[in-house]
């Protein structure tokens, strides 16, 4: 399989390139050349397959051209050695849980699949690898987690000062090994602007060879399709696969693009619902045709403060820059921090669900929106642990129980470096390290 930038003026990269090259030469974000479809026989036994079995057939499609299937199939089971069970909240609403890996976020599958086949793809290189993510909470500690401890690659994790919750911090500073945490004075999207600048400054790359796992490598962002077959084969178990809608709690919507990608490849999805807190730029693309940027804006659903989504020019390539294809495909929701925090508390008191503030966005939009005969599926993104201040106030019944997981993090001492939002400072820091 070959990778184009969809800034159109690369294109014929490799998979090998296209994950450690992470961002194209144009700036473009690496595609697939073309998205192979399952037969519909396929979702007719879907239910009979496993976590673990359904998503190393949906790898064979993006990856079995370049990796070899005994050798794929181990990348995958050491990436999958959880479930994603789903759990019905009320009348036809699903959450499909996507925190049952070892950070307890979604982001679990794709830096750990990552990690996985960029050492694959580095068998046998002495040069270290310097991987670069910028994260808004979960995105980095599931990168640094999936990439602890492997020979040759350094991780350095870029997060906005003061804009994460405790817990998710504690995931990534508290590692040391190869794992730096930096710590920016700004925003998510400053962070984000650090990493893909890093990546076309000709002088750090003479001298380091860089790579990313945020969501706009292709690594990252496509094992997220799994999920989505995942909750197709779940939802079949129990007959329930007529107008199914899926609704995503979107922040630099790699999420929702891996799903798209999966109803391109066959999966019987009627829509899916793209649901944003007051970061609302795609929302007010939908209704308006028009891509407006603007600096993010901290909320209670903090990984989804997000100004400049990356993945949102994957969905426009994918649909050809129609703004009435994008709209066929998918509607958009917004929600404030006071009505996020309603939902949050309505859901736990009347059916005894506890979301997390992002899945709680997802909640609400299907709520919203779901018609008669349809069926819907939230993806409650990580553990409501992850956000227990904010939880514990919502439904103001005492403490939220930490996970073992999550409570040996807390346990750990704080390490970062604290830089500005300026990019010279971030390229003298990693020259020196070089």
């Amino acid at each position: 399989m070959k990778y184009y930038s969809t800034n159109k003026t690369v294109s014929g990269i490799s998979l090998k390139e296209a994950v450690t090259k992470g961002l194209a030469d144009d700036k473009g974000l690496f595609m697939p050349e073309r998205i192979e479809a399952f037969p519909p026989s396929f979702f007719e036994t879907i239910h009979q397959l496993s976590f673990q079995e359904i998503a190393f057939e949906v790898a064979k499609k993006f990856f079995g051209e370049d990796i070899p299937n005994d050798d794929l199939k181990t990348l995958v089971d050491d990436t999958l050695n959880f479930d994603c069970p789903i759990a019905h909240v009320n009348d036809n609403i699903f959450a499909l849980e996507l925190w049952h890996g070892p950070t307890l976020a979604f982001k679990d599958v794709g830096g750990r699949f990552m990690a996985r086949l960029l050492g694959y793809f580095l068998q046998g290189n002495e040069e270290q690898v310097n991987v670069l993510v910028a994260t808004s909470g979960d995105t980095g500690s599931a990168v640094a987690n999936g990439f602890l401890g492997v020979p040759g690659i350094h991780v350095y994790v870029l997060y906005p000062k003061g804009l994460v919750s405790e817990i998710q911090e504690k995931q990534f500073t508290t590692l040391g090994q190869n794992i730096t945490a930096i710590e920016v004075d700004g925003t998510f999207d400053d962070c984000q602007r650090l990493v893909k600048t890093a990546f076309l400054d000709e002088e750090l790359k003479s001298q380091l060879t860089l790579t990313s796992a945020n969501s706009i490598n292709v690594a990252r962002f496509l094992p997220q399709a799994f999920y989505y077959f995942n909750a197709y084969a779940r939802l079949r178990e129990r007959g329930l696969t007529e107008d199914l809608v899926v609704a995503v709690p979107s922040g630099n919507f790699g999420n929702l693009t891996a799903g798209l990608f999966g109803k391109k490849m066959g999966l019987p999805i009627k829509r899916f619902i793209a649901a944003n807190n007051e970061n609302d730029i795609v929302y007010n693309y939908l209704k308006t045709g028009q891509y407006e940027p603007r600096p993010s804006v901290a909320t209670i659903a903090n990984a989804m403060d997000v100004g400049d989504p990356s993945n949102f020019a994957r969905i426009l390539d994918l649909y050809d820059h129609s703004h009435e294809a994008i709209k066929a495909e998918m509607t958009g929701y917004r929600y404030s921090d006071a009505e996020i925090r309603e939902v949050v508390k309505d859901v736990y008191h009347k059916y005894g669900y506890l979301t997390d503030p992002h899945g709680a966005t997802a909640y609400k939009a299907l709520e919203e929106s779901l018609q008669d005969g349809e069926v819907g599926v939230f993806l409650e993104t990580a553990h409501p642990a992850k956000f227990t201040e904010t939880v514990e106030k919502i439904i103001g019944l005492g403490k939220v129980n930490l996970p073992e997981k999550l409570a040996a993090f807390m346990k750990g001492e704080k390490q970062t470096v604290p830089l500005s939002k300026d990019f010279e400072a971030f390229k003298k820091y990693l020259l020196a390290r070089s």
